[in-house]
């Protein structure tokens, strides 16, 4: 007869099956008793989801503000950057001469973070409705900063 091994990872998958089990069972709602046939029944309430917020409200507008702020910090450090005789690697080099073009993308993509945003707001994802910004605000400072990190070439 073989016997059965159990290594580490099994053993944690075990675990964690008996737990969650045990659980669930623990959520099961108590049985009625003889004693409970008299009582009225107790009405079970569900927790109510969060009020919707307005769109326009004061978080989305710092968030929004900051999107705009670090699209044109993204700007001025993509100048800064080439004046000092660095190339742009992720746009070509049509657009990013191009001042007008490339202010105008610049804005462009802050107002499609507000697009994607306004969007998730109306199909009731709010949290990530705010993330969008959160990340758009991330990434933009994280450009920013190398391009002002880098070392000039002349």
């Amino acid at each position: 007869m073989r016997r059965l091994r159990f290594g580490p990872l099994s053993r944690f998958h075990l675990f964690s099956i008996l737990v969650f089990t045990t659980a669930l069972q623990a959520q099961q709602p108590p049985r009625p008793t003889s004693n409970d046939v008299d009582k009225p029944p107790i009405a079970v309430t569900q927790p109510s989801a969060p009020a919707p917020h307005r769109f326009w409200d004061r978080n989305n507008i710092l968030l929004f503000t900051g999107t705009g702020v670090f699209r044109a910090l993204d700007y001025a450090s993509t100048r800064n950057m080439q004046a000092r005789g660095r190339e742009e690697i992720l746009l070509p080099d049509d657009v990013v001469n191009n001042s007008a073009g490339f202010a105008g993308l610049e804005a462009a993509s802050t107002g499609v973070s507000l697009g994607i945003a306004y969007w998730l707001h109306r199909a009731g994802h709010h949290k990530l409705e705010r993330w969008i910004s959160i990340g758009h605000i991330g990434v933009t400072g994280f450009g920013v900063a190398r391009n002002y990190g880098l070392k000039s070439k002349h």
